[in-house]
């Protein structure tokens, strides 16, 4: 087994599991994170309809600077956009990657923002 299988199926179990704790409580919309080599997408997703409310990318705010700081305006970006479309709280989604570098800043920028999680 090549140490790539190994790695994709932790990262399936990590995000299979978080999924399963956040599941528990749809009451409150979900803030998933995607992180790819080069960039950063997020969204706030309604469990209960299945229907995106609000979505954000480095692509469409053409952010600049280290990867780290365009995952904060990321962040910031999307607390604004939920905000005003009058979402406060959401269950943050880490989506298997580890709560660091890129995924905590996403989610410290959404704080300082207005959204609470």
């Amino acid at each position: 087994m090549s140490t790539t299988t190994i790695h994709h199926n932790s990262f399936l179990r990590r995000r299979t599991r978080t999924r399963a704790a956040l599941a528990l409580h749809q009451e409150t919309p979900r803030l998933s994170v995607f992180r790819s080599l080069r960039h950063i997408s997020v969204q706030i997703i309604d469990d209960k309809t299945g229907r995106t409310l609000a979505a954000t990318s480095d692509h469409a705010l053409k952010a600049t600077g280290t990867k780290t700081e365009v995952a904060a305006a990321v962040g910031k970006a999307i607390a604004i956009s939920a905000v005003a479309k009058k979402i406060t709280a959401v269950r943050f989604d880490r989506g298997g990657y580890d709560y660091h570098g890129r995924v905590a800043a996403v989610a410290q920028a959404a704080r300082e923002n207005g959204l609470q999680f």
